[in-house]
């Protein structure tokens, strides 16, 4: 049995499609289920029965509010993953548990490796950097996957968001000094369920931290234009739309984002033996995908 915890999110709700259509069994929970209180966790897990694997899905990912609401991104990503995680190591269940590219700084200019040191720069970075620790020192069999720039067909998100503007403003400006790579939920929510039947069959990749995005690396600039371009050619836009790119400076927010986020997938790829896809080719898939629906 697959236990997905934070099943009302956009990346879970793409892996319970997968996982479905690969037949895999599992049990999905939300908030009926508080990570933040371990004696709800505990109780759902011995109703569950035999737990084999059990995917983290749930985060407080509002970076800006965070830096405001320290607590509760604290509770969630912090505690939450601690909770989960002693949990599973009660149950001999493997834990997949979801982190970012936000636990680095961003001041680098070379593809991130999982063994960089980590330095976050804001509080939604830091309560994430901390729930990986907790994840590491309350189990010994987990997987943290580190992710980026993260869209999906099944929630609000940077592809949806310029999609509408751009069908209803003359112009916009986004932000040209921030490089990264775009990550489509399809490309997290293989990687999980592939991670899953290796270790149904015996084949079992090794335990740790993974870096997992799509591969390639623009800016958010760049990423509007592809998705303009992309996007009229799939009739999802229909008005003109100037795009103009501006500094981070010049679109200030309450929290600061790393510069650089460009993770490396070396290890994922080798570990799975799978190639992932570039960037563009995601979008792409995603733009002309039936359930594509402006969120």
């Amino acid at each position: 049995m697959i236990w997905l915890i934070g099943a009302g999110g956009m990346l879970a709700r793409e892996t319970a499609f997968r996982l479905s259509k690969l037949g895999l069994e599992f049990i999905a929970t939300d908030r009926n289920v508080d990570i933040t209180d371990i004696e709800s966790l505990r109780h759902f897990a011995a109703e569950a029965g035999n737990i084999k694997y059990i995917i983290n899905c749930a985060a407080y990912t509002a970076v800006d509010k965070a830096e405001d609401e320290k607590d509760a991104a604290t509770r969630i990503n912090s505690d939450g993953a601690g909770n989960i995680a002693a949990v599973a190591a009660e149950k001999g269940a493997v834990l997949i548990h979801i982190s970012t590219d936000y636990v680095f700084d961003g001041t680098g200019s070379a593809p991130i490796k999982e063994d960089c040191a980590k330095s976050p720069i804001g509080v939604y970075g830091m309560t994430k950097s901390d729930g990986e620790d907790k994840v590491i020192r309350n189990t010994e069999k987990y997987y943290i996957l580190r992710t980026a720039w993260l869209y999906g067909l099944y929630g609000h998100n940077f592809v949806y968001t310029m999609t509408k503007l751009m069908n209803s403003r003359d112009s916009l400006s986004v932000v040209s000094d921030q490089k990264g790579t775009p990550t489509n939920c399809a490309t997290l929510a293989k990687v999980i369920c592939s991670i899953i039947q290796h270790g149904m069959e015996s084949e079992a990749v090794p335990y740790g931290i993974y870096n997992v995005t799509d591969e390639g690396e623009t800016t958010w600039y760049d990423f509007a234009c592809a998705i303009y371009e992309e996007g009229r050619k799939a009739g999802r836009i229909q008005a003109e739309c100037t795009l103009n790119p501006c500094t981070t400076d010049q679109y200030p927010t309450k929290a600061k984002r790393p510069a650089y986020s460009v993770l490396d997938k070396t290890k994922i790829q080798e570990a799975l033996g799978m190639r992932l896809p570039q960037w563009r080719e995601s979008l792409v898939n995603f733009i002309t995908d039936k359930k594509f629906e402006v969120q």
